[in-house]
C-alpha cells in the first residue's frame, strides 16, 4: 500500500498558480502509476492528471496546457503545478495510485484548492 500526505492547496485568484505536493510512503512507490484527483462539492471525484512509472504524463482535457504533473522517485514525491487557475478548478485535490483500487479503499486527507476573486 502507498500512504500519502497532500499539501500546497490554498486560496488563489483566477489566473493564479499553485503547486501541490504529495509525499508518499511505500517501498513500491516507484513502480506505481500515480494520479492527482479532485472532488468539487456535490460532484464525483475525477482524475485530472497521472504519471506512469516511466514518467509518461496524461491529462484530462480541461487542464491540458495549464497543469503539469511530475514525480521524484528518490524523494517519493508527486507534484502538480497548476497555472492559469479557474474558478472551476476549485476542489479538494487528492493523490493516489492509478487505478485507485490498486491502493484498496485508501485515500489521503486531500488539500483544498479554492479559486476565487
Amino acid at each position: 500500500q502507498v500512504q500519502v500526505v497532500e499539501s500546497g492547496g490554498g486560496l488563489v485568484q483566477p489566473g493564479g498558480s499553485l503547486r501541490l505536493s504529495c509525499a508518499a510512503v511505500g517501498s513500491m512507490f516507484s513502480f506505481y502509476r500515480m494520479g492527482w484527483y479532485r472532488q468539487a462539492p456535490g460532484q464525483q471525484r475525477e482524475l485530472v492528471a497521472d504519471i506512469t512509472a516511466d514518467d509518461k504524463e496524461n491529462y484530462v482535457d480541461s487542464v491540458k496546457g495549464r497543469f503539469t504533473i511530475s514525480r521524484d522517485n528518490v524523494k517519493k514525491m508527486v507534484y502538480l503545478q497548476m497555472n492559469s487557475l479557474k474558478q472551476e478548478d476549485t476542489a479538494v485535490y487528492y493523490c493516489n495510485t492509478l487505478p485507485s483500487q490498486q491502493n484498496g479503499d485508501y485515500w489521503g486527507q486531500g488539500t483544498q484548492v479554492t479559486v476565487s476573486s
